[in-house]
């Protein structure tokens, strides 16, 4: 696909543990209704962890999410009173929103390239989102996890990190991040500068870890509801990006 969507929805919800079983019900019935919901072409439900090893232990039984591209941004903002929305909005304590714009995307996702081509702009000075996802083969697995802790460790102390927690659509093979970031700069740093990550970076097609993979970099156009469900911090120098 030529071009990218005008608007991407990150959906994350907190739940009590009483309602882990309802939650486990939605994860099992709404992922295809999600793709036929009005305005979506491509739409993931997906299981989180806590941000402090993205690693098969590391999952949050308390928050899930949902990743949406929309072919019709207008249709967006009605996404709490569609059939999936609404059936997650009853169970959850708490929630956030981020609506993001694809500023690059490279690699493909379950066989497609969900946010496009994006077409180079100029870089925005405000937050931005990072989002990895992989698909691991089974046999490089053990490898990939033995590399993953001094990568966390880093990321916990990165200057103008806002939040970070893993993402999967499955406990084991399908592996995920999302950071979000005080700005490109801070992004850059880590991703290319920084020791371990740029070790691992270099250390991925000689490992071959990945059946697939994807990287995709977002401007942040707003956050609304609770940012304490992504984990949120002030840096104290974001200019409010914690905003609701």
């Amino acid at each position: 696909m030529n071009g990218t969507s005008d608007l991407v929805t990150l959906h994350v919800w907190r739940v009590s543990r009483s309602v882990l079983p309802r939650a486990l019900v939605r994860m099992a019935v709404d992922p295809r209704r999600l793709r036929t919901d009005p305005g979506v072409r491509f739409g993931k439900l997906l299981g989180t962890g806590t941000g402090t090893g993205f690693g098969p232990t590391d999952a949050d039984l308390t928050r899930w999410a949902a990743l949406l591209v929309w072919t019709d941004p207008g249709r967006a903002a009605g996404f709490d009173d569609t059939p999936t929305g609404r059936a997650w909005r009853r169970i959850a304590r708490a929630g956030a929103r981020l609506d993001l714009r694809p500023l690059a995307s490279r690699g493909r996702w379950a066989g497609t390239e969900p946010f496009g081509q994006p077409s180079p702009g100029p870089v925005t000075s405000g937050p931005v989102l990072a989002l990895t996802r992989a698909r691991l083969r089974p046999h490089r697995a053990l490898t990939f996890w033995r590399a993953v802790p001094p990568v966390a460790a880093a990321l916990r102390d990165a200057p103008g990190l806002l939040a970070a927690f893993g993402i999967g659509e499955a406990p084991l093979g399908w592996q995920g991040t999302v950071t979000v970031w005080r700005n490109n700069t801070d992004l850059v740093n880590f991703a290319y500068r920084h020791p371990q990550h740029r070790a691992a970076i270099t250390s991925t097609p000689a490992q071959r870890w990945y059946a697939e993979e994807l990287f995709a970099r977002f401007e942040v156009l707003d956050v609304a509801g609770d940012p304490g469900v992504l984990g949120w911090v002030s840096t104290g120098d974001d200019d409010g990006d914690d905003r609701q």
